[in-house]
């Protein structure tokens, strides 16, 4: 069977030995297009547009960071803790969504603690350019030939002529396509309901869709942890696992109410 073959340059710009890469254009885009959503929530719902930059200050060093960490601690412990000076090389790759959601959350509670803000009213928002954000830098992934699939001969196996002559899953469009319809479904139900929103519904409505997506297509992800659980689930998955359920608790609350 014929495979589409991707052979992408991952280098978008070259001014001599300075590189810039497609993972980087589409990280600024997501980061850029997330702050642009959120002044106009601010002004439309009418609240103070100059908290805005420096809460999305904290929340990016808050993915950034978390990010960093959680690849380096759910994926390589064994190497990074050999190697602890490679912690801060994020320029060589390696961030985990799982570590940037947390570290994102973090950063608002900090922000909150210091400058005051309603958390779930932030949150629920916030999920909508969120999952954009998702949908961005798996395409940036792709571009880069990483977290790579499964071999398989289905008509939806692409090779990726960078790393071997494999026809595989195409893991990163699997999820970036859900994380796409996933800000769709977020952002109708919000024009829709803004003026009745339940706290916290649409940020479980997110974490029950993004991590449910996340935990199915693990099962065609090649293994991306360096050590082995002795377990049919991924690392992946099980870092999924308390997230869909505290989405799951946010939406049944959100009901009831």
């Amino acid at each position: 069977m014929e495979h589409f073959v991707w052979d992408a340059n991952p280098v978008a710009l070259s001014f001599g030995p300075l590189h810039v890469y497609w993972y980087g254009v589409l990280f600024a885009t997501a980061i850029i297009s997330g702050l642009k959503f959120m002044e106009w929530v601010y002004k439309t719902e009418k609240k103070d547009t100059a908290q805005i930059e420096p809460l999305f200050l904290y929340i990016v060093v808050g993915i950034v960071v978390g990010a960093r960490l959680g690849h380096c601690f759910f994926y390589e412990p064994d190497y990074y803790l050999a190697h602890p000076l490679e912690i801060i090389a994020v320029w060589k790759g390696g961030l985990a969504s799982h570590g940037g959601g947390l570290g994102a959350i973090l950063a608002i509670l900090w922000y909150k603690k210091k400058h005051g803000l309603d958390v779930m009213w932030l949150l629920d928002r916030l999920m909508i350019p969120t999952a954009f954000f998702g949908f961005l830098v798996r395409m940036g992934n792709f571009m880069n030939s990483e977290i790579l699939g499964k071999p398989t001969e289905s008509s939806f196996g692409i090779i990726f002529a960078r790393i071997d002559m494999i026809p595989r899953h195409p893991a990163q469009l699997y999820e970036a396509v859900s994380y796409l319809l996933i800000t769709f479904i977020l952002l109708a139900i919000y024009l829709k309901s803004k003026e009745k929103l339940q706290s916290g519904l649409l940020f479980g409505i997110f974490l029950t869709l993004v991590f449910t997506a996340r935990f199915l297509v693990e099962f065609v992800k090649e293994r991306q942890a360096d050590y082995s659980l002795g377990i049919d689930l991924t690392t992946g998955q099980l870092l999924s696992i308390p997230f869909l359920l505290l989405g799951i608790y946010f939406i049944v609350r959100g009901v009831k109410k």
